[in-house]
């Protein structure tokens, strides 16, 4: 059987590959509410292993508790950052009637201009905004309801994820006995070098995210201080947060910047200064954090990345976009160790040279 599958011709794998790729898409895309948080509490539950192992084997806490209590140290961290957004972003609300007078005031300055530059009188923006707007209300509507289904599945995540984290850490041996009891002994070693090998890949990147997270919010906090923005650690943390999700979280963190500075003054000095910051900040985790704190650890390209991320995005909002690169990470592990799936771990990975122009190829090389 196996003979007769390795003679189909390449049409045909490559129509079953097609077939299998579709197939599990769909899959993802009809059970994201319940693969979502599943996927995502492995993840925490591999990054918080090693911690679990420390309380059990070092301290001689039972099993039980030592992940109880590996769990509780996570939660507790990530509460006390919701609590610290939550506060600052209550204090925050006292100054709404500020913001909209800065804002009134913006958009006065910026009819003036309009109506010297280009003729338009006051009263014919405002028919052309109207215009425009008119349909915002039934949007409104519909982003208003969608944004309340995603709060209420956020907050059953919320609950779901601690809880499926406890239970991976826990029943962890009996996962491994029965990923072990699906190969013949002989495959053994290679499926232990899989697992390991996966196990340091995400511990790595995921311990390198929370590193960026704390890096570009210290930046972003320092830089708004000194522009004299306020709750510039608010404002850093946000950052932070949001950055962690690619390419649309830090744009919804400077808009979220931007209209924080209305809290303070109507100066345009200080919209240009956030937009330096922003730009700074941005060219530091781009061509430092990201390239040697987490590319580095799982090595996928960046066409392969950019690409996973939309897939994604498409398929389960910003858990899939957050979840896209460790899953591809994972994914090349094991197409790395599987001989006939080889040439597709390949294509995900990256074997440039690490340095600004590409060496010569050797004459023993295709050229490109």
């Amino acid at each position: 059987m196996k003979k007769s599958v390795r003679l189909l011709p390449f049409y045909a794998r490559f129509a079953h590959i097609l077939f299998i790729i579709i197939a599990l898409i769909a899959i993802c895309y009809a059970g994201q509410g319940i693969l979502s948080p599943i996927l995502l509490s492995l993840l925490f539950a591999i990054l918080l292993r090693p911690v679990a192992a420390f309380l059990n084997e070092k301290l001689k806490i039972p099993n039980v508790i030592s992940c109880l209590m590996a769990v509780f140290v996570f939660v507790v961290f990530f509460a006390e950052i919701f609590n610290f957004i939550t506060y600052q972003v209550a204090d925050m609300a006292d100054d709404w009637d500020k913001i909209k007078s800065n804002l009134h005031n913006h958009y006065s300055n910026l009819q003036s201009y309009v109506q010297d530059t280009f003729q338009l009188s006051k009263r014919e923006q405002d028919k052309m905004v109207s215009k425009a707007t008119s349909g915002s209300m039934e949007t409104g509507k519909s982003v208003m309801g969608s944004t309340l289904a995603s709060f209420t599945d956020s907050l059953m995540n919320m609950i779901l994820i601690p809880i499926y984290t406890f239970l991976i850490l826990l029943y962890r041996t009996h996962f491994l006995k029965f990923l072990c009891k699906l190969f013949e002994p002989k495959h053994h070693p290679k499926l232990e070098d899989i697992l390991n090998t996966i196990k340091t890949s995400v511990q790595s990147y995921i311990r390198g995210l929370l590193f960026e997270f704390a890096i570009v919010s210290v930046l972003t906090a320092l830089g708004l201080m000194i522009i004299g923005v306020k709750y510039a650690i608010l404002l850093g943390v946000i950052t932070g947060l949001l950055n962690l999700i690619p390419y649309i979280g830090i744009l919804i963190a400077g808009v979220l910047t931007v209209a924080a500075s209305l809290t303070g003054n109507s100066d345009l000095t200080i919209l240009i200064g956030i937009l330096v910051v922003n730009v700074v900040v941005q060219f530091v985790d781009n061509n430092v954090l990201v390239p040697i704190v987490v590319s580095s650890k799982v090595e996928i390209n960046s066409i392969a990345s950019i690409v996973g991320i939309i897939i994604g995005g498409a398929i389960a909002g910003i858990s899939g976009m957050f979840l896209a690169i460790p899953l591809m990470a994972i994914l090349k592990v094991i197409f790395d160790r599987i001989e006939s799936l080889e040439p597709w771990g390949y294509l995900l990975g990256d074997d440039l040279p690490k340095t600004f122009f590409l060496k010569r190829p050797r004459k023993s090389e295709p050229n490109g």
